[in-house]
């Protein structure tokens, strides 16, 4: 936050068959029984092959539907160490991935935290929501969020935050039973003064140990803080260097610890078997790549693509690989606890291949940073190997094959310009879909224009 997816080889024996028979020795003259051949000696004296072992049964979903525990970390990038990564600097969370499904190329929608939690939370893109212009958004009421589904049915919703911005009321906790932030911190618009990892994993435990919480069915969310910067060198992770991204792994390393006692500390209770654990980012984290620190007011990969893990009760863990990003969050949790699908959902569940379903190939996705009064108007297509950003109502396009080039370094735009072309009227055709509000409240926008949309859908008439 800038403030903030057996074939069992048998053994086939060639068996020889000869064509001369022979007489048994052990039959009398003039008997009726069969001469055996030695084709049958042969058969008979070859070991029989193995049998094949019986199909391995295919994950069970729960009979009931589950818990969720939604565990965002701000900051996370994707290159972690089961992704790759060199250094240890998440051994719980890796040790999770050894039991989850995991998403190797999964992205969030955008780039900056207001703007992707509530993707999370609603199932659409920040600028299909009623919003004002600040960037540190603001969210009207009107706006259907899962937790406010989840409420009507009786399921217990829970919120602990690490960041002054979820308690300025931003309209993101409507729908909680209980939201509580970490005590001790302060509000800064330009960075995270705080240490708060501890504080989160003992504010969840302390809402989970309370039996009016959990006697029924739940839902806690949870945003780790500490990857954010400023950046801190922990004294109780292993000393990686004082560089920014040396820093940074520090961060992570100190908050997978504390998730890490989470998970151990959830083990213990009764609860534990009958919850689905789901952790991701809100974004990434640029260290100089396009010349850029930190995160939001752009759309690059780096600070787009994020970890995506889901252990589900009864899923067997697997890696899927194919393209998925924040819009399936929300209909995948309301999947899981049975709750009926949000009007407008832009994404889809992901539960059925988190159950071991083939998973579809999704060729299109978008990818937005609505524009407010520090961000400027970003939106991105990504369609089978290429990506298209687009600045603004469309005063320059950026081109990128993601296969060759997955660092976006080489920009297509004037050397495949009818690729180009056919991802303009590609991006055109889906925006076109999208039921984008302008955001509210009159501030000046980054852009240039003014926050004159509605605050809420128009009256209907009696």
């Amino acid at each position: 936050m800038r403030i903030a997816s057996c074939s069992v080889l048998i053994g086939l024996f060639s068996l020889g068959c000869s064509q001369q028979g022979t007489t048994d020795p052990g039959a009398s003259t003039g008997s009726s029984a069969k001469p055996t051949t030695s084709a049958e000696a042969q058969v008979s004296a070859a070991p029989s092959a193995p049998a094949e072992p019986p199909p391995k049964p295919k994950p069970t979903r729960p009979e009931k539907p589950v818990n969720v525990l939604l565990l965002t970390v701000d900051s996370l990038r994707a290159d972690m160490p089961w992704a790759g990564y060199e250094r240890d600097i998440a051994p719980n969370l890796t040790a999770l991935t050894k039991e989850a499904v995991v998403y190797d190329d999964y992205r969030s929608v955008t780039s900056y935290t207001a703007q992707s939690v509530t993707c999370m939370l609603s199932g659409k893109l920040a600028s299909t929501l009623y919003r004002d212009g600040w960037f540190f958004t603001g969210y009207r009421e009107s706006n259907d969020f899962i937790q406010e589904s989840m409420q009507k049915q009786g399921i217990r919703t829970m919120g602990v935050q690490a960041h002054m911005y979820f308690g300025r009321g931003k309209g993101i906790d409507q729908g909680f039973d209980v939201w509580e932030l970490v005590p001790g911190i302060t509000f800064d618009a330009q960075t995270d003064n705080h240490v708060t990892s501890e504080k989160s994993t003992k504010k969840i435990i302390e809402a989970l140990s309370n039996p009016e919480n959990t006697k029924g069915q739940w839902f806690l969310w949870s945003h780790y803080m500490d990857p954010h910067d400023q950046y801190i060198k922990h004294k109780e992770s292993p000393d990686f260097g004082n560089s920014n991204r040396d820093r940074y792994d520090s961060e992570v390393w100190y908050t997978d610890y504390w998730l890490g006692e989470l998970f151990k500390w959830g083990k213990t209770q009764p609860w534990w078997d009958n919850t689905a654990i789901i952790v991701t980012a809100d974004h990434g984290e640029a260290f100089g790549e396009h010349k850029m620190w930190k995160h939001a007011f752009e759309v690059w990969d780096v600070l787009l693509k994020v970890p995506l893990i889901i252990k589900a009760p009864g899923a067997e863990p697997r890696r899927i690989s194919e393209r998925r990003n924040h819009l399936d969050i929300a209909p995948t949790i309301v999947d899981l606890m049975g709750v009926p699908p949000l009007e407008g959902f832009m994404g889809q569940s992901l539960v059925p291949e988190v159950y071991g379903a083939e998973p579809s190939k999704r060729e299109t996705l978008l990818f937005e940073l609505a524009e407010d009064s520090h961000n400027p108007p970003r939106r991105a297509i990504i369609n089978g190997d290429y990506k298209l950003i687009v600045y603004g109502p469309g005063w320059k396009y950026m081109l990128f094959n993601l296969k060759e080039d997955p660092g976006e370094t080489k920009d297509l735009a004037k050397v495949e310009t009818e690729k180009l072309d056919e991802m303009k009227q590609l991006f055109d055709a889906e925006w076109a879909k999208v039921p984008s509000i302008k955001p509210y409240g009159g501030m000046k926008l980054k852009g240039g224009g003014t926050a004159n949309g509605p605050m809420g859908p128009p009256k209907k008439a009696d």
